[in-house]
């Protein structure tokens, strides 16, 4: 092999390999990339606080004068919900379930001789719609503690209305999980039960004061004097904010939407768009990339066809004669992946510290997705640059034989 590696690296083109090595980094590269930044932003569209997971409307009728005159209710029959997830646009409904007793919440820090209580009202969404963790979203009948979770903007209003004006601390989200709430609720006999609330997170999508469903069946069964069970709201999962079918159900319906939600959930879908087109350029580019990897190959043997039929006419077999262009792009390969992990690995410190700066709770997470495709790729990459090579040798030996 050492002849023969001597006798051929007199013909090797510097330049093509090195064009052969940068085309192969670039396609690794942007593979690898497209793969971790993939992975990196993925919790940021899927995790439980996410402002681009799923398009929601929280739908309620509108309160009219007359209506509230003649004592009309603005509850959702059952014949509405089921007329809501009829439509195409539709992909899940939930309700919100309201508390049937009365409810009142003390807080306290002794520090600041700050105390305040208040009446209050809680409500309930299935799990799904939950835009947190649900890791602390349980309620067990046996124990005295119940998870609330209150809308964000709420301890806005403290921080920037409330505190500024009474020259109180401000509060942070991981103080305010701290602070257990004195919960009072008032049974349907005047019977007073005292639990304990812990605010297990912040909401953006749900403007209320949440408890867990399984808790607020609980607590209607058993403490409520009435059983109204309608909700007066709805929260509406939609398949494609854009489609002109939901305004026009809403406006004939007389539905009301919080928050502009129908502008908010375009601006979703456009964001999700043009997410999947940058993935979709970054695939062609990778797939080009690797075609000219192929060219380089093949263009290095093209130019060398004189001395591989040569050593072919004295003897040497086809393998041999292979081999050291086998080996010569297989340590290309290795040293590309090297370098293109590098690459995504300080590529990757940047945009993190970037995105950490704005969602301060998205996990980390590791380099483990890049290095695994970047393995299997060196793999395939390999494993076919090894028989392109042997298969081009066998036609120029078979050409002479």
């Amino acid at each position: 092999m050492k002849l023969v590696w001597k006798l051929l690296r007199h013909h090797i083109s510097l330049p093509q390999f090195v064009g052969f090595f940068f085309a192969n980094l670039c396609g690794m590269v942007i593979v690898l990339l497209s793969v971790q930044f993939y992975k990196d932003i993925t919790p940021v569209f899927s995790q439980g606080d996410s402002f681009i997971k799923k398009d929601y409307f929280i739908v309620s009728k509108k309160v009219s004068t007359l209506g509230s005159l003649v004592g009309k209710t603005s509850t959702f029959s059952q014949d509405d919900i089921d007329e809501i997830k009829e439509q195409s646009f539709t992909k899940n409904v939930g309700s919100f379930t309201s508390s049937q007793f009365k409810v009142s919440a003390g807080m306290g820090m002794s520090n600041s001789g700050l105390k305040m209580s208040t009446d209050m009202f809680f409500e309930s969404v299935p799990d799904e719609f939950i835009d947190l963790k649900l890791d602390k979203w349980h309620f067990n009948e046996n124990e005295n503690s119940v998870p609330i979770i209150i809308p964000r903007n709420y301890l806005n209003l403290y921080n920037f209305g409330f505190a500024q004006s009474r020259n109180l601390p401000q509060l942070s989200e991981g103080v305010m999980g701290m602070i257990n709430l004195d919960i009072r609720i008032l049974t349907q006999d005047n019977q007073v039960v005292n639990m304990n609330g812990n605010i297990v997170g912040f909401s953006n999508r749900l403007n209320t004061i949440l408890v867990p469903e399984s808790f607020m069946r609980w607590a209607n069964n058993k403490f409520a004097s009435s059983k109204s069970g309608q909700p007066s709201r709805l929260i509406v999962e939609v398949n494609n904010p854009t489609d002109d079918k939901i305004a026009k159900f809403f406006k004939d319906k007389g539905y009301d939407t919080e928050n502009d939600k129908l502008d908010a959930g375009k601006t979703t879908w456009f964001l999700k768009v043009v997410s999947g087109i940058v993935f979709s350029v970054g695939l062609i580019i990778s797939i080009l990339s690797f075609y000219i990897l192929m060219l380089s190959i093949y263009l290095l043997l093209q130019k060398n066809t004189s001395k591989l039929e040569n050593l072919l006419l004295i003897g040497y077999s086809p393998g041999k004669v292979a081999l050291p262009y086998q080996v010569l792009t297989l340590t290309l390969n290795i040293l590309v992946l090297f370098v293109s992990i590098a690459i995504v690995w300080c590529i990757r410190k940047q945009y993190m510290d970037f995105i950490s700066n704005i969602f301060p709770d998205l996990p980390e997470g590791q380099m483990v997705y890049a290095i695994v495709v970047g393995f299997i790729l060196f793999v395939s990459v390999s494993i076919f640059n090894i028989f392109a090579v042997k298969k081009k040798i066998m036609l120029i030996w078979r050409h002479k034989s």
